[in-house]
C-alpha cells in the first residue's frame, strides 16, 4: 500500500479511482463497512484502485484545539488498519486552516478530480466537507454529475452509536473494553516500548511489563483488565492481567502507565521490547489498599479471574 503525505505526492498517471474520505480514527466497524462498500463500487465501475483520504492532524486539533478528541490510534496504526480493511493507497492530507478554508467545490476539484481522478466516492451518510462544513452528500452527488463520478452514502446504523469513534472513547472512559471491541471489530490495544518501573510488582511476585500511556492517546480508564500482551518483534502472545493507572497504594507514579503481568511467567525479560497490549475484559476499578497483604490477595484474585476469562 502506498501512502501519500500530500496531494503533490500523488502520481499524475494514477488512473481512475474510487475514493473514500474520513478521519478514520480507530478504523472501527463503520469505517470498515464504508471501505468494503468502496470495493463494491469499484467493481461496479470497473475500477481496481481504492484510495482512502484521511487527515493529520485531526481537523478539530487545528480549528478548535480545546475540543480535539483524544485519538484512538496513531497515524501509523491508522494506515495499517486502513490497508487491512481494503484500501489500496492512502492520501494523508496535512490539515491546515488553508485547507479548512476551501469551499466544497474547491475540495472536490483539488482532491477528487485533479488529484485522485475519482470515478466513485463512498462516504458515510453524515459526511460534511468544505469551509464551515458547507458541503454534504447531496452537494457531493451534484458535483459528481458534473465531474463524472458516482457517489454512494453509507448509513452507519450498526446500532445506537456503536459505529462511532466517540462511542469507542466513551466505552474506554467507562472501562468497557468489551463494548469498545464490539464497535472496533477487534480488541482495543495500546502499544509501546517496555520501560523499567519501580519493580514493586516483581517484589510482590507479579513482575510486570510497563508501557507509559501518552497524554494525547486513548487508553482505558484506571482499573484492572484481562488481556493479551504481544511482542511485536516475534509475534509471541501471552495472556495477561493488566493494570492501568498510577499505583495509588504506593502514592502513585509520574504519569499513567499500562502494567501487564504475563500470567504464570516470571522468566520473561521484556525491557526495551516493543509490545502491544490488547484489552479483553474489565475486572475491577482501581483501589488504594491499606496494606500489602490485602493488595497481594486481590492481585491473586485478579490473576485467577483473568486466567478463567482468557482460558489460560
Amino acid at each position: 500500500m502506498r501512502v501519500w503525505r500530500d496531494l503533490s505526492d500523488v502520481p499524475a498517471d494514477l488512473g481512475r479511482t474510487v475514493v473514500t474520505i474520513g478521519n478514520f480514527d480507530g478504523v472501527h466497524l463503520g469505517h470498515q463497512h464504508v471501505i468494503a462498500r468502496a470495493g463494491e463500487v469499484a467493481a461496479a465501475q470497473g475500477v481496481d484502485h481504492i484510495v482512502a483520504v484521511t487527515f493529520d492532524p485531526h481537523p478539530m486539533a487545528v480549528l478548535r484545539p480545546e475540543h480535539a478528541p483524544i485519538m484512538l490510534t496513531t497515524l501509523d496504526e491508522r494506515l495499517e488498519l486502513l490497508g487491512a480493511a481494503g484500501a489500496d493507497d492512502v492520501l494523508v492530507l496535512p490539515f491546515s486552516r488553508e485547507i479548512a478554508a476551501w469551499t466544497p467545490e474547491e475540495f472536490v476539484a483539488r482532491v477528487l478530480v485533479d488529484g485522485l481522478h475519482a470515478k466513485g466516492v463512498v462516504v458515510g451518510a453524515n459526511f460534511r466537507y468544505g469551509n464551515r462544513a458547507a458541503g454534504d452528500v447531496h452537494a457531493l452527488a451534484e458535483s459528481g454529475k458534473q465531474h463524472d463520478f458516482v457517489v454512494d452514502a453509507v448509513a452507519l446504523d450498526g446500532g445506537p452509536q456503536v459505529w462511532s469513534s466517540t462511542y469507542v472513547r466513551s466505552c474506554l472512559a467507562a472501562g468497557d473494553v468489551a463494548g469498545a471491541a464490539e464497535a472496533l471489530g477487534r480488541p482495543f490495544t495500546v502499544s509501546g516500548v517496555v520501560v523499567k518501573g519501580d519493580q514493586r510488582g516483581r517484589e510482590l511476585g507479579f513482575p510486570t511489563a510497563n508501557v507509559p500511556t501518552p497524554v494525547d492517546a486513548a487508553a482505558p480508564c484506571d482499573g484492572v483488565y484481562a488481556g493479551i500482551l504481544t511482542r511485536n518483534d516475534t509475534g509471541e502472545s501471552y495472556p495477561a492481567a493488566i493494570s492501568v493507572g498510577t499505583n495509588p497504594t504506593f502514592d502513585g507514579v509520574v504519569g499513567r502507565r499500562v502494567e501487564s503481568y504475563v500470567i504464570d511467567r516470571t522468566d520473561l525479560d521484556l525491557y526495551g521490547v516493543d509490545v502491544t497490549v490488547a484489552f479483553v475484559e474489565h475486572l475491577r476499578g482501581m483501589v488504594k489498599f491499606e496494606g500489602i497483604e490485602k493488595l497481594v490477595e486481590t492481585m491473586h484474585d485478579d490473576v485467577r479471574r483473568a486466567r478463567v476469562i482468557l482460558g489460560s
